[in-house]
């Protein structure tokens, strides 16, 4: 069996484009693939078409192999979007491996640790006017983990601009959401919240000092990542569980992370850190350290897919994303696909990856320009959405 195309595709779906591959084979079998790193769909694409002129030809059942090279043949290695477009195609070529075989990935990837894949909402997802209002719904709708977002100035004033963030208004805002939240909910409850990496390790210290009573679950992202230092500074500060790791691009920059416990929660992302070669590398070097996976799962049908075969086969699973705002499924363009049950998706039982493609209603969804908001703070300086 050998590679004949690498196509590419980014139909908007939500409120952005999703970055698809499809790999075919001489044999007539293809895989699907998703590329994170969203609001870079042009470059990833171009990546693509990059890695094509070397593919073709290919035994696409040789996934270690081909990783390697597509990881590291540009001598640069690595690198948001080389890692996210080498994702993509590690995914569709484990999905004609899938498909060859006749056995969903999962098999391949040890068989199942567990009959389902639970869930965290975003408390967005809940129905009611407030917060606590939302959380509660979910909370009586069966979801035992629900996630919350930073206030942001609008939600305070609705005359504010919408690209303003200060982040110790921010810090003071969330924390007092939370405790209102905690008060409406009980204990029972389990709390995380995602600051996306919008604060300085003194705005971090601050927040985690007024929320040490809310007995949150985890704390994701507060501060950005590429000092794992900083981390370690922040940890020695408080003693609220981290969850880090979702824009990792490959396998060794988790290293640190997980060997000093400065991530508690591995939240990384199969569509970013190099498909499933490469996460199963990382949640084995989490396993080592007694550590549990929380993979993030933001963007399409085909990312689900993935995530949800990926947690079904490690042993070292907690939860997996979901968020249903932005994870809808046009039926007319991906006719076969996962539907969440509850709090938890069932077992896949299709072979590979068990989502379909319809190329015919590409015209209707067309891609469009997608840039992540640009925030500044009140003095006019830039800060991180």
């Amino acid at each position: 069996m050998r590679i004949t195309d690498v196509k590419h595709f980014a139909p908007t779906v939500g409120m952005r484009p999703q970055t698809i591959v499809k790999v075919e084979t001489d044999a007539g079998i293809s895989g699907l693939g998703e590329a994170g790193t969203a609001g870079r769909e042009r470059a990833v694409r171009g990546m693509f078409d990059h890695y094509r002129e070397f593919l073709i030809g290919k035994d696409p059942r040789r996934i270690e192999d081909i990783h390697q090279v597509l990881y590291r043949s540009q001598y640069f290695e690595g690198g948001t979007v080389i890692t996210a477009a080498a994702s993509a195609i590690d995914i569709a070529l484990w999905d004609i491996l899938g498909q060859h075989l006749n056995t969903p990935i999962w098999q391949l990837l040890g068989g199942a640790s567990r009959h389902k894949v639970t869930c965290f909402a975003d408390a967005v997802a809940g129905e009611g006017a407030t917060m606590p209002e939302r959380a509660a719904d979910l909370a009586a709708k069966g979801w035992c983990t629900v996630r919350f977002s930073p206030v942001m100035p609008t939600e305070v004033d609705p005359d504010a601009p919408e690209d303003v963030y200060e982040p110790w208004e921010s810090v003071v805002a969330s924390s007092e959401m939370l405790h209102a939240v905690r008060a409406r909910v009980g204990p029972r409850l389990r709390m995380g919240i995602d600051f996306h990496h919008r604060l300085s390790v003194a705005d971090a210290a601050e927040f985690c000092r007024l929320v040490d009573d809310v007995n949150l679950m985890f704390l994701e992202e507060p501060i950005r990542s590429e000092s794992p230092d900083a981390y370690a500074s922040l940890r020695a500060m408080t003693d609220i569980p981290f969850a880090i790791g979702e824009e990792f691009s490959g396998i060794y920059v988790f290293a640190p992370f997980i060997e000093r416990g400065l991530s508690n929660y591995v939240r990384l992302d199969v569509c970013n850190v190099g498909g499933f070669t490469a996460a199963r590398k990382v949640a084995g070097m989490a396993e080592a350290h007694y550590l549990e996976v929380m993979p993030h799962n933001p963007l399409g049908p085909i990312s689900t897919a993935a995530a949800v075969h990926f947690c079904t086969a490690i042993p070292n699973f907690a939860l997996l994303e979901y968020n249903w705002n932005t994870r809808a499924r046009p039926p007319d363009l991906f006719p076969e696909g996962f539907d969440i049950e509850g709090d938890a998706f069932p077992l896949p039982e299709a072979p590979g990856l068990g989502v379909k493609l319809n190329e015919d209603a590409l015209a209707d969804h067309p891609t469009v320009f997608w840039e992540a908001p640009h925030l500044r703070r009140r003095d006019g300086s830039y800060t991180n959405w």
